[in-house]
């Protein structure tokens, strides 16, 4: 009976999620955190169903979000983070989730067999998605990044390549870590002003060059001795990965490493669980993509140039880090 009352548990669990995601579409958050409000004055203000609303708000109550006082809504320090206007806002993960949302609707159809999907998580973004993409990775990177900049000696290097270094999350990480490190951000054209802002607002801009390209088309920039793909390979089929160690390895001066970020499986490719989760939101985001093993993740970069390829770090929260040197 209590494996029968979890698994019921476990079915509803997308009803929750459905209502939290479709409240931050709708920026029901950000609206009743800068004024509290009946669900009607919420509705009339969105142009939206008084109704819908009304029973939207009512659930974000009972789960804590809201708190609701003789027919107002007010928003709570647990809801307060998926606001907009909240310092340390997680608004943008939402709107990631609810993204992924569409796309994993489609996963009975291509376990059945349907045509792959061909995208890739940042390249064929709206604009509006890409933003929420961005925002989400930052928020994941917080406080991940300046454990992996702690974790690994980068205080030997010169100069650090950030290949689809998004915001700059990882490259400020190892900028505050190694004073004397410089970097260079590599990433598409529409994201290199969130990271411009971002580095420009921690004080770190003289220490950074701003590139925009496409590393699945244009070569990367040289003159780095080491490089960072922090969570890129999983986005990528094994050929596209080849490929990328050896634009990297072409771009590294010789002595140079490449650090790798991502989820690390074990043999079994069961563990992390998280990794395994992840490989299915590959198989439905992309193309070829997938998650690791170090073995998979070994032969790919030997086969670009690399050598003395080290898996330095395992983890549950894809930090694991495997290490190359181009000789």
């Amino acid at each position: 009976m209590a494996m029968h009352q979890e698994l019921a548990i476990i079915g509803n669990d997308f009803m929750r999620s459905r209502i939290i995601l479709t409240a931050a579409e709708l920026d029901f958050f950000t609206h009743i955190y800068e004024s509290p409000c009946t669900g009607e004055e919420l509705a009339a203000k969105l142009h939206l169903s008084p109704k819908g609303t009304v029973r939207v708000l009512d659930c974000l109550a009972g789960f804590g979000l809201l708190e609701k006082k003789e027919g107002r809504y007010r928003i709570t320090e647990e809801g307060s983070v998926y606001s907009s206007l909240h310092p340390e806002t997680m608004l943008p993960m939402l709107l990631h989730m609810n993204h992924l949302w569409d796309t994993w609707s489609g996963l009975t159809g291509i376990v059945r067999g349907s045509a792959p999907v061909s995208r890739k998580p940042t390249v064929s973004l709206s604009p509006g998605d890409r933003k929420s993409f961005i925002g989400a990775m930052h928020i994941v990177g917080r406080n991940l990044s300046h454990e992996i900049a702690a974790a690994y000696d980068a205080g030997r290097f010169r100069r650090l390549l950030d290949i689809g270094g998004a915001s700059g999350t990882y490259t400020l990480a190892f900028l505050k870590k190694n004073p004397g490190l410089t970097a260079t951000i590599f990433d598409l054209e529409d994201v290199i002003p969130m990271a411009k802002e971002r580095l420009s607002a921690e004080g770190a801009l003289d220490r950074v060059q701003l590139i925009a390209g496409d590393f699945y088309r244009d070569e990367l920039p040289k003159g780095c001795d080491l490089a960072l793909l922090s969570a890129i390979i999983h986005q990528n089929s094994k050929e596209e990965n080849v490929k990328l160690y050896g634009k990297v390895y072409r771009a590294l001066d010789p002595g140079g490493r490449l650090l790798i970020r991502d989820h690390i499986m074990d043999a079994s490719r069961t563990k992390p669980v998280a990794g395994a989760v992840f490989a299915v939101n590959m198989l439905v985001n992309t193309s070829g993509g997938g998650t690791y093993s170090f073995q998979e993740v070994k032969e790919s970069m030997e086969e670009a140039g690399f050598r003395d390829v080290r898996l330095l770090r395992s983890g549950e929260k894809m930090d694991g880090l495997v290490e190359g040197t181009k000789p």
